[in-house]
């Protein structure tokens, strides 16, 4: 059983930064597809970008607008994979959840997969 704790939502004004935290809990944090999503109400949820645990490769975001600005890295000492989100603009207001595959596979961006997640986490970016 994977569990996924996520922390680090929150309001920020335009232009502001935030960290995400996601601490997994699996038997063997190396060799996972971790993943970040959001979803704006009434709209599909959209993955953001993913890393596997085993190499620290991350993939995407496939934006590159949101790429320049959103960085996914962990710390494996703490089983925990962080989504850095700079130069916040009002659109990327949405409700944030970090999620993990373990099926041995390094396909991580095979976003339909996904099959344990963390509670989502409200972020807010006014103007």
């Amino acid at each position: 059983q994977v569990h996924l704790v996520e922390s680090g939502g929150g309001s920020v004004q335009v232009g502001g930064s935030l960290r995400l935290s996601c601490v997994v809990s699996v038997d063997i944090f190396g060799r996972n597809c971790v993943a970040w999503f959001r979803q704006v109400s009434e709209k599909e949820r959209e993955g953001i970008g993913a890393i596997y645990t085993g190499s620290g490769d991350t993939y995407g975001p496939a934006d590159s607008a949101v790429k320049a600005r959103f960085t996914i890295s962990q710390d494996m000492a703490k089983n925990t994979v962080y989504l850095d989100m700079n130069n916040l603009t009002p659109e990327d207001t949405a409700m944030y959840s970090c999620a993990a595959r373990r099926d041995g596979s390094t396909w991580c961006t095979n976003w339909g997969v996904y099959t344990s997640w963390g509670q989502e986490t409200q972020v807010t970016v006014s103007s």
